[in-house]
């Protein structure tokens, strides 16, 4: 699958896949952020895509970005769907600081996937699910 990339920054890395690593492709800044304890930013990820008909893209932050960074992506997971695509389309990953940090131009602060849409769904209401029953919520233990 051949995805289009628009880049609005010379200092990031192209993106590439990681072949037998991940099958996640690595986001970077685009540009120095500089964020202080509880100050919220949109920071640049330097890319604008065309994803193929019936694909979304899933952006998440990599294990080590609230290590090195102190930063929670504020919405959990972002979602660009392939209507987002237009030339202007930029990609953005909304971050909140708990601490004071520096995130500079390259660093690698999220990840995202392509997946294909959820395809049409019913619901069908029964009295009961045929199902084991695990118990409820927190039903496997704390170790």
């Amino acid at each position: 699958m051949n995805i289009q990339v628009k880049y609005f920054s010379e200092e990031i890395e192209r993106l590439q896949a990681i072949g037998g690593k991940s099958d996640w492709i690595d986001l970077r800044a685009a540009k120095e952020v500089r964020l202080s304890a509880g100050e919220f930013a949109l920071i640049p990820l330097g890319v604008a895509m065309q994803l193929p008909e019936g694909y979304e893209a899933h952006i998440v932050p990599r294990s080590s970005t609230f290590k090195n960074f102190g930063i929670l992506q504020t919405n959990g997971m972002g979602i660009v769907d392939e209507s987002y695509c237009g030339d202007n389309d930029q990609w953005f990953m909304p971050a909140y600081a708990v601490r004071d940090t520096v995130i500079h131009a390259g660093d690698r602060i999220c990840q995202f996937r392509l997946m294909a849409h959820q395809p049409t769904l019913t619901f069908t209401e029964v009295p009961a699910l045929t199902g084991p029953d695990r118990g409820g919520h927190g039903s496997t233990g704390v170790r």
